[in-house]
């Protein structure tokens, strides 16, 4: 199934993930105020639109209630970066990526929902293109690039087997770093980190930290 990303926001860091994600065969839906920016990328997306994200109404006619995931990467903006994100959860967007310029900026940005906040001279465009491109629902922190760690619920593929006995880096090629695990006499606790041996029993309440490419990571999370 292909995934519906939103964009607000053409300058470079947009602009780049504009093309990494039409590469990977994304549906694209674009905004921007500039007029000359959304001509120039209208051959990479599947809807360009010139519009302001601060009007709610803008974005529910140019289609981002529909999108998977909408990446708010309005630049030096702060006021209209919030709106524009305040907007998208109230549409109902499951996941906003907001572009923080600042710690300060990024801060307001949780405060008014933000699902996931970047910062551009750390994250690299590409990178994040890969991670919105998984076909599961998983939050992966790449390491270098094409690998991953990634947290999943644990796949039913290898429920209640041990480690030994689900084989998971010789049946899909990654590797369970450590486990986190419900505290028993605790539920509401939080969990209890454990480092697994080959008898570690995999529960289906637990959450797996593992290791490896991002498609690897994928087929996994779906086992």
């Amino acid at each position: 199934m292909t995934k519906r990303i939103g964009i607000i926001g053409s300058g470079r860091f947009g602009d780049a993930l504009v093309q990494a994600l039409a590469s990977q065969g994304a549906e694209i839906v674009l905004m921007d105020t500039d007029r000359r920016k959304i001509q120039e990328l209208s051959d990479y997306v599947t809807k360009a639109v010139e519009g302001d994200a601060t009007n709610i109404h803008a974005l529910e006619e140019a289609g981002f209630a529909s999108c998977d995931t909408v990446v708010v990467a309005i630049g030096e903006n702060i006021e209209g970066s919030v709106m524009a994100t305040v907007n998208c959860k109230d549409l109902g967007v499951r996941t906003v990526v907001a572009k923080a310029s600042s710690e300060v900026h990024g801060r307001v940005l949780r405060r008014v929902g933000a699902d996931v906040v970047i910062f551009p001279n750390r994250d690299r465009a590409q990178r994040l293109a890969r991670s919105l491109m998984t076909t599961s629902q998983v939050d992966l922190f790449e390491i270098a690039d094409g690998l991953c760690a990634a947290e999943v619920p644990t796949p039913e593929a290898v429920a209640d087997k041990t480690l030994a006995e689900a084989d998971i880096r010789r049946a899909f090629d990654v590797t369970v770093l450590a486990v986190r695990r419900l505290d028993d006499a605790d539920p509401a606790a939080p969990r209890q980190l454990l480092i697994p041996k080959a008898d570690t029993l995999i529960r289906s309440d637990d959450r797996l930290l593992i290791f490896g490419t991002s498609e690897q990571i994928d087929a996994f999370a779906q086992a």
